[in-house]
């Protein structure tokens, strides 16, 4: 078994799935992982800023998540929530005791005019986290979905109406006016990069936003090591979350040939499910190459062993022009 220790590696992660393939690339890289977060999903409620996906990487990595839900706090207390409901206040967004104490901080340093790659560099150091965790980018971005009934905040449409109504697109502003930080573009820039790894994380709403920040894809482009990204379609599901049921209404067949389809100009290889083996060749057939691995990971060692699989598909592949 080859040693990584000294591999770098970029992942652009997102939800539930990316936070869990980011904790395995965590395990066998420590410091030498650089993990970019989507802030789409970030939004303003009861006077607080709340970046959820950001979150849920930050307390994943510090081994304080709540197992069951994959999100908040483990062992977490509702206090707050209570006495907020009691009052009337809106609760359809489960802030928990602890969780609460990430959100008022962030919320107070970013308006003394931090930037929330400071604000976020400063939690992970307080929680003892040696990978680098970066806000994909500064400006605010902000997603929402097209509905029947109009836009709809992307946390409203998860969170508060459990993705119970069809999207017949995505928006995401302020896009326009973001740029990557300039750590962002340090680290892939770094000419000792050794991957960069899209994590199993929802392409429309976790890793689209990333990439689609302008000047990413010329970051992605250039970049010396290989991009490699981990298929979040098993068997025609999603493990976790709402992109098998996006892309069926944004007219894709929900499979790891479709996620590898956006993707394409973008990764060198994907990894796919062995129960999605029969689509290698097709994705082979688009000039990508193709790991097919077990990509369910029911526990830490599942994790560690994605992780290295996806670090070591990515060492086998040759540079390839990416336009």
């Amino acid at each position: 078994m080859s040693d990584l220790r000294d591999t770098k590696v970029v992942a652009l992660a997102g939800g539930v799935g990316g936070a869990k393939l980011a904790d395995g690339l965590a395990d066998l890289l420590s410091g030498n992982l650089t993990v970019i977060v989507n802030t789409a999903d970030d939004f303003e409620h009861i006077g607080l800023s709340i970046s959820p996906d950001i979150d849920t990487v930050t307390y994943t990595l510090a081994g304080i998540a709540n197992p069951e839900t994959g999100w908040g706090v483990a062992n977490e207390t509702w206090n707050f929530l209570a006495q907020l409901e009691r009052l009337g206040g809106p609760v359809w967004f489960r802030l928990g005791d602890k969780d609460l104490a990430t959100h008022i901080l962030r919320s107070e340093e970013l308006r003394l005019g931090r930037s929330l790659t400071r604000v976020t560099q400063d939690f992970t150091r307080a929680l003892g986290i040696a990978a680098h965790i970066l806000p994909m980018s500064n400006q605010p971005v902000r997603s929402f979905v097209k509905t029947e009934e109009g836009l709809m905040p992307f946390q409203e449409y998860f969170v508060g109406r459990h993705c119970n109504i069809a999207v017949s697109g995505v928006v995401l502003e302020g896009l326009q006016i973001a740029r990557p930080t300039p750590e962002v573009s340090l680290a892939l820039g770094d000419p000792s990069l050794g991957a960069v790894i899209f994590c199993p994380s929802n392409p429309y709403v976790s890793i689209g936003p990333i990439v689609d920040i302008p000047g990413m894809k010329d970051l992605l482009r250039t970049s010396s090591a290989p991009v490699v990204a981990v298929s979040p379609i098993i068997a025609g599901a999603a493990v976790k979350g709402p992109a098998a049921k996006m892309m069926e209404e944004l007219g894709q067949t929900p499979t790891a040939a479709a996620v590898a389809a956006l993707y394409r100009g973008m990764i060198d290889g994907f990894v796919i499910d062995e129960a999605d083996g029969d689509q290698a060749e097709e994705i082979r057939n688009m000039g990508i190459a193709v790991c097919v691995a077990p990509t369910l990971m029911r526990d830490r060692n599942d994790r560690s062993k994605l992780a290295r699989r996806c670090i070591e598909f990515a060492e086998s592949l040759p540079r390839k022009g990416r336009s």
